[in-house]
């Protein structure tokens, strides 16, 4: 696997706070289709995203809560295989991943993204 993304030196390159989130969103929406698609495992996305640098970035430096509640769902993805059965797992995890699409789109509520 590659390695991981930080977040701090890739939205450093963003303009402000607006874009920051929005970029966030953006590259999040990925991963969420990555991981929903298998391209990805969860331990590769905890690995490449969800490590606790990103996460210390999203709540004290982005400081955005619905951000922070995307990191925190991501973070906790792979304690639904470690304590559900298989197939209530599965469940869980496809409604966590629907969970953090809809928190992504609420973040891109309202801006326009220019071309």
């Amino acid at each position: 696997m590659i390695n991981s993304i930080n977040l701090k030196s890739l939205l450093s390159q963003a303009g402000n706070r607006g874009e920051q989130v929005t970029s966030f969103a953006l590259l999040f929406l990925g991963i969420i289709q990555s991981l929903t698609g298998g391209l990805i495992g969860i331990g590769d996305a905890l690995q490449l995203f969800f490590h606790a640098d990103n996460c210390l970035f999203v709540r004290k430096i982005l400081r955005e809560k619905i951000a922070d509640q995307v990191m925190s769902h991501g973070v906790q993805l792979p304690d639904l295989f470690d304590t559900l059965p298989a197939e209530e797992a599965q469940r869980e995890f496809q409604r966590e991943l629907a969970k953090m699409h809809s928190l992504c789109l609420r973040l891109l509520e309202g801006k326009r993204i220019a071309a």
